[in-house]
């Protein structure tokens, strides 16, 4: 299935875009969808371990499942002060 991952911050930077769509199985999990997203955007392996994820709209972990309908939301580390 088709997903479309917002990024934003340093991931939508080093993407050069503020959404990509990656393929995933059917019953995917977010590490899946990580998998899938260094894929697509190699330039995001730097920052993976530190992404978090939202699915619509709330923070997920690595084990929580996703569907074609989610609202996925990738979220870089931060720094600053």
């Amino acid at each position: 299935m088709k997903i479309t991952v917002r990024l934003f911050a340093v991931a939508r930077d080093l993407a050069g875009s503020n959404a990509v769509e990656v393929e995933v199985d059917e019953k995917a999990t977010i590490s899946d969808l990580r998998a899938a997203l260094i894929r697509a955007v190699p330039t995001l392996s730097d920052i993976a371990d530190h992404m978090m994820f939202s699915v619509n709209s709330e923070y997920a972990g690595d084990h929580t499942t996703i569907t074609a309908d989610s609202d996925i939301g990738c979220i870089p580390p931060v720094s600053g002060g």
